[in-house]
């Protein structure tokens, strides 16, 4: 797609990766057959191609407007795009710029700019666990609306951490609203890997990755978490603890897990950063990549009956085999965002659980993605609606993701279970 930017954006860094993305453009249309807002709304506009028109006409000097504004804010960022483009479109990059100068340029109404602020400091403040124990606690007499977002109490359990030591080690981010909304998903990542040996470290001063602030327009602000990141991290990365080198940085969030992956695109600018950067985003691994190492170490216990009277029993008498069936949602994190697809399914199928996709849109996005589903519920809402009707011909006793704002936005409207796959592994284990 040939580009002339206008003289504001000749020379600067955004300008010249967006053009950069834009030259691959071949305009064929393929990324629209797979773009969900695309799907609901059925304007051009509202799909990856259109948008990506929009864009650069604003590179070029067209001034946006609102509705220039509003259409990007209508992309979910899954990313869905990217796997289906012939030309290898970048597009997820491309639109975090247009999101950045429409907005130089375009003043949000006050309730939207109200709306954003809350989120990008609620959501990563140290204030957010105890207001989510505090609305937990008044749950019964809260509206339904926002009964959905606040997940009931965890037990006890999900806060039991093992305490043993390991030659191997990896550093695990706990994340920011993962903490507070679904703690049983950071233990359990850290018992699972204690059982096959290796030691979960957890570096205090890291936060949230950036995602939320940098998707919400606040760019230095994100680039502000990620560069926190980094400095919390190193002393493990190069083992200046004495508690020796870690071997990767493991994320069970596969929202946080694409964002430090791209930590050296991000910072490849900075030159205190960019060589660290690099680093941290090579080290980083989602909690599937470790499967092929997990499954032969965790295998023999899964496959031991749990009593004397069940030896020689049949698959469904082991632990796996007892979970019942699981229908696997793959964030777009992880299937678009990171291309990783396949090792989720293939880990617990050969620890013996069932373990399926929905036969149809197992490729589309939920709805959640961030904070989407808070700023655009409607269309939010209507492809949960979608993703869960896809799922109901499994015939799961449970939904199992990867991601914790999927999992939270599945639970809201359905009543079968919706957990991290680590959890029933977890479980299986115990």
């Amino acid at each position: 797609m040939q580009t002339t930017l206008a003289p504001e954006y000749q020379g600067s860094a955004d300008g010249a990766e967006a053009e950069a993305i834009l030259r691959k453009c071949v305009h064929c249309g393929f990324c629209t057959a797979t773009c969900p807002t695309y799907q609901l709304l059925g304007d051009e506009l509202d799909g990856p191609r259109g948008r990506i028109y929009l864009i650069k006409q604003v590179l070029e000097g067209t001034e946006p407007t609102r509705k220039t504004q509003l259409h990007l804010d209508r992309c979910l960022t899954c990313r869905n795009c990217e796997t289906t483009c012939p030309s290898g479109v970048q597009y997820g990059a491309l639109v975090d710029i247009g999101r950045r100068v429409v907005d130089a340029k375009v003043e949000r109404p006050a309730g939207e700019r109200a709306a954003r602020t809350a989120l990008k400091e609620g959501l990563t403040s140290p204030l957010f666990a105890p207001a989510m124990k505090l609305g937990q606690w008044f749950r019964p007499f809260v509206p339904t609306a926002l009964k959905a977002k606040l997940p009931p109490k965890a037990p006890a359990s999900a806060h039991r951490w093992p305490t043993r030591s390991h030659p191997r080690k990896v550093l695990l981010l706990l994340g920011c609203v993962q903490p507070a909304m679904a703690p049983n998903i950071n233990s359990a990542t850290a018992r699972v890997l204690d059982a096959a040996g290796l030691q979960t470290l957890v570096a205090d001063d890291a936060g949230c990755c950036g995602a939320i602030r940098d998707h919400l327009g606040d760019h230095d602000g994100g680039l502000a978490d990620m560069r926190r990141n980094i400095d919390a991290w190193w002393p493990l990365v190069e083992g200046l603890t004495g508690q020796g080198k870690v071997e990767a940085i493991v994320m069970n969030a596969s929202g946080c897990g694409v964002t430090i992956k791209e930590y050296a695109r991000h910072l490849k600018h900075d030159p205190a950063y960019a060589e660290r950067a690099t680093k941290i985003s090579a080290l980083t691994k989602d909690l599937s990549e470790l499967l092929p190492d997990l499954v032969p170490r965790l295998k023999p216990r899964l496959a031991l009956p749990r009593s004397a009277g069940e030896r020689g029993g049949s698959a469904s008498s082991t632990p796996a085999g007892r979970m019942g069936r699981l229908a696997f949602h793959p964030p777009c994190t992880l299937q678009h965002g990171q291309q990783l697809r396949g090792g989720v399914e293939a880990g617990l199928r050969e620890l013996g659980f069932d373990v399926t996709l929905t036969p149809t849109d197992s490729h589309l996005c939920c709805g959640s993605a961030g904070t989407y589903s808070v700023l655009q519920p409607e269309l939010a809402y209507q492809l949960r609606d979608r993703k869960l009707a896809a799922l109901a011909p499994v015939g799961a006793q449970v939904i199992v993701s990867a991601n914790v704002g999927c999992i939270q936005h599945l639970q809201s409207g359905t009543a079968t279970p919706v957990k991290h796959w680590v959890e029933v592994l977890d479980e299986a284990l115990d």
